[in-house]
């Protein structure tokens, strides 16, 4: 069963050849096509795997120049993408038949392979390509932990095309111990939004700007268009160190982000960081692809430094967050006036919107708790001024605690990382 294993995501860059670029290409595209094929047969008609497989495995494979596991694990991204906008249809909101154009391609154990050094082995619509894992240096390469352990095995992986670069997502999962199994993951919880603005805010008021990522993510894009369009073999070569720069600064970023996030678990003795579902995001937030990458590469490691220090990392359902009051329920699209402002119509509590969200995010985990016969519903929501239950039941910090004595949002700090 799932909710035996913990599982992780270790992402790195590969190198690959002129060769192995046009394949991995050819894959992604064929990739696309056949998950389209497989959605459009299933609309309307089934979403179970077992359903969708057996309806449109054939007409996968003879449409397009797929393997017959990838034709498979195409069959399983539809019937998955079809779940999704039935889920979101039962939340209220419209949905329309899924389109298939991320630069992305699934692969399973059948279709690739790790090698101890450091290899990977990949199907493509015609032969196996063996690229190296451009892997960071090893004072900052997390992904060590997983590649070297014999605890670690691999699971299901995702390759992205961002850039001209490929980026793999490489999925392991462990067994639980017997601590973590018997875990309740009960006790004080944080909440987290992650956004445009404010790249993260947490529902003890700490905020994370994000208008210096936003503005530099749209310069970097500006200097690419221009040297594509360029076209030369110069503007290729500083397309690639544009590239680079480009990875190392959002890479800083994404660190220092996720290493305040985890120190503020740490400050309010947080056991679990609960982030909102991160599958529609960028429908969300209108989010550039840049910054949907920014998203789930931000999760991911708060995820793996948390794990480290005995914290839960967890995903809540999305739907309401930023329309709903944190301090006395109320829902409506007129609480949001502007992107930055929530103003209870009801209540009449304002609250800066990032804030309000991730204080909704938080206690939608605390209340999940009480549903779950897994855990003791015994959690609660950590806040600047102290912990609030989902009857509202308030604990403030004790005499002496560094934080503030006021719950509410103040300005992003001038060094985020401290």
């Amino acid at each position: 069963m799932a909710d035996d294993y913990v599982r992780r995501t270790a992402i790195t860059r590969l190198s690959v050849d002129d060769e192995q670029r046009e394949l991995l290409e050819e894959t992604i595209s064929a990739w696309k096509r056949g998950c389209q094929i497989a959605t459009d047969m299933a609309w309307n008609v089934c979403n179970a795997k077992s359903d969708v497989q057996p309806l449109a495995y054939d007409d996968v494979r003879e449409q397009t120049d797929l393997g017959s596991q990838h034709a498979i694990l195409a069959t399983h991204q539809a019937a998955q993408a079809i779940t999704g906008c039935i889920e979101r249809k039962s939340n209220g909101k419209k949905i329309s038949k899924p389109t298939f154009t991320a630069p992305t391609v699934k692969y399973d154990t059948r279709t690739m392979t790790l090698f101890d050094d450091d290899t990977v082995s990949l199907s493509t619509t015609e032969s196996r390509v063996r690229c190296d894992l451009a892997l960071p240096d090893a004072d900052d390469g997390y992904q060590r932990q997983y590649l070297d352990s014999d605890e670690w095995s691999v699971t299901e992986s995702t390759l992205t095309a961002r850039d001209g670069d490929y980026f793999l997502h490489i999925g392991f999962r462990r067994h639980k111990n017997d601590t973590e199994r018997n875990t309740a993951e009960d006790g004080t919880v944080l909440g987290v939004d992650l956004g445009i603005e404010n790249l993260a805010v947490t529902s003890t008021a700490y905020f994370f700007s994000g208008r210096e990522l936003t503005h530099d993510l749209r310069e970097f894009e500006k200097v690419r268009a221009g040297l594509q369009q360029t076209g030369t073999r110069s503007a290729h070569r500083t397309l690639e160190q544009s590239s680079g720069r480009e990875r190392r600064y959002v890479r800083d970023v994404l660190h220092r982000a996720s290493n305040a996030i985890v120190n503020e678990a740490l400050r309010y003795r947080c056991v679990v960081i609960a982030f909102e579902d991160l599958t529609y995001i960028r429908d969300r937030t209108s989010a550039s692809w840049g910054h949907k990458w920014a998203f789930r590469t931000l999760y991911e490691q708060v995820e793996y430094k948390a794990e480290a220090v005995g914290i839960a990392v967890k995903q809540v359902g999305s739907a309401y967050t930023s329309k709903r009051c944190a301090e006395c329920g109320f829902t409506a699209d007129e609480n949001r006036p502007t992107r930055n402002d929530f103003q209870c119509q009801k209540c009449e509590s304002e609250a800066n919107a990032d804030y309000n969200a991730a204080k909704n995010i938080g206690m939608r985990y605390v209340r999940r708790g009480q549903q779950s016969s897994r855990r003791t519903g015994n959690s609660q929501l950590a806040l600047k001024s102290g912990t609030v239950t989902p009857s509202g039941g308030f604990t403030a910090h004790p005499d002496g605690f560094e934080a503030e004595f006021m719950d509410k949002p103040h300005p992003p700090r001038a060094n985020p990382s401290g």
